[in-house]
């Protein structure tokens, strides 16, 4: 019979990955307790692992793209920790107004001096747009121009912003082109920097679920939130959305989404970065949208996606030692290792970014679309 670490090294020969090998993309295993982890706790365990120091590897960004590519990790052996927690995943409602919370707490209200040194000066956290950027701030600057262009926003507009986060949107809407905004996120921390930035002009930030909205506005727009939703509250998003936006209105949806239907996020993600959170399909988003909404334009941007995470990653490492003293070693590993299984996701083509313009159905004007 094999052992867990031959059957590893089976499994990775059509990858060249090599363990222990002379490649950037080989991992170095340090204890020989590596092996056994993956096998009875999946990816978790691999994750754990890493964090704990138990392997290295110098492109770590490159080694997932690899993994992804080959799809390794749907053919690791079954695990009944994976198992159960799909299964929660399926008939458990993880995105209810008291668990929908938890990802503030435990993601975005880490601290804002971390999200200050590794975003771009607006503090934006989502894929920029590298079309014609050279460096990060430029990428989001022409993503925020061009969400704002496929709005189509006019001076003495009312916007609303659902999951608003450091305010750098409303921002950017209301001074480039004359509108008026409201942002709702669920951090605490995160209305605090987007009051302070957004504190001359004609700007409101609530702490508020998106379940609660019912105002009416001109446009609304989401961007990186819909990731938090769930699949069993796509439907109730949509719902909502089309109750405030007015008849003649335009919604635009950015999201990262998978090319399959799941119903729940790597259990790694889960348990140290986005709890709860899930990415959503094509099919899943169709499925929300029908007989709400005419689908006026759906632009994938994803590979742009992975230059995004490789700057985050740069910023990160560099400022890590202003950053250290506050969140040790293990942050540090679990933090790298985020940024680049989040690369290697949309280097390797398993995950895509997605903007999605939406109008209602009684809408008279028709819409030209904007690339």
């Amino acid at each position: 019979m094999s052992s867990p670490q031959q059957i590893t090294e089976k499994l990775l020969e059509k990858t060249g990955i090599v363990i222990n090998g002379d490649h950037p993309w080989d991992p170095q295993v340090h204890h020989p307790g590596f092996y056994d982890r993956i096998f009875s706790k999946g990816s978790l365990g691999l994750g754990e692992a890493y964090m704990d120091g138990w392997w290295d590897c110098n492109a770590l960004d490159e080694f997932f793209t690899r993994i992804l590519y080959h799809q390794l990790d749907k053919n690791v052996p079954f695990n009944w920790s994976a198992f159960w927690y799909a299964l929660k995943a399926k008939f458990i409602n993880r995105q209810t107004r008291s668990r929908s919370k938890e990802v503030a707490l435990k993601h975005y209200d880490i601290g804002n001096d971390l999200y200050r040194k590794m975003l771009d000066k607006r503090m934006v956290y989502s894929c920029g747009y590298w079309k014609n950027a050279q460096t990060l701030d430029e990428a989001q600057e022409a993503k925020l121009d061009l969400i704002c262009r496929k709005l189509k926003l006019e001076p003495g507009m009312r916007l609303l912003d659902i999951g608003c986060g450091w305010g750098g949107l409303v921002n950017f809407a209301v001074t480039h082109y004359g509108v008026s905004a409201v942002g709702i996120t669920l951090s605490e921390q995160q209305a605090i920097i987007a009051r302070q930035v957004n504190s001359s002009l004609p700007v409101d930030i609530h702490i508020q679920d998106y379940r609660d909205l019912h105002e009416k506005f001109d446009r609304i727009v989401s961007v990186g939130m819909f990731e938090h939703v769930g699949y069993k509250n796509y439907r109730t998003l949509m719902k909502t959305v089309s109750e405030n936006l007015s008849d003649d209105g335009i919604f635009l949806l950015h999201s990262i989404g998978g090319n399959e239907s799941v119903n729940a996020t790597d259990p790694w993600i889960n348990k140290y970065i986005f709890p709860n959170g899930m990415l959503p399909s094509i099919a899943q988003v169709a499925g929300a949208i029908e007989g709400l909404f005419i689908m006026e334009d759906w632009h994938n941007f994803g590979t742009y996606y992975d230059r995004t995470c490789m700057a985050w990653l740069k910023n990160f490492e560099q400022h890590w030692p202003e950053l250290s003293s506050h969140y040790g070693d293990t942050f540090y590993r679990m933090w790298k290792y985020y940024l680049c299984v989040s690369a290697s996701a949309f280097r390797s083509r398993r995950n895509n970014l997605w903007q999605i313009v939406l109008t209602k159905p009684v809408r008279k004007v028709g819409y030209d679309s904007v690339r």
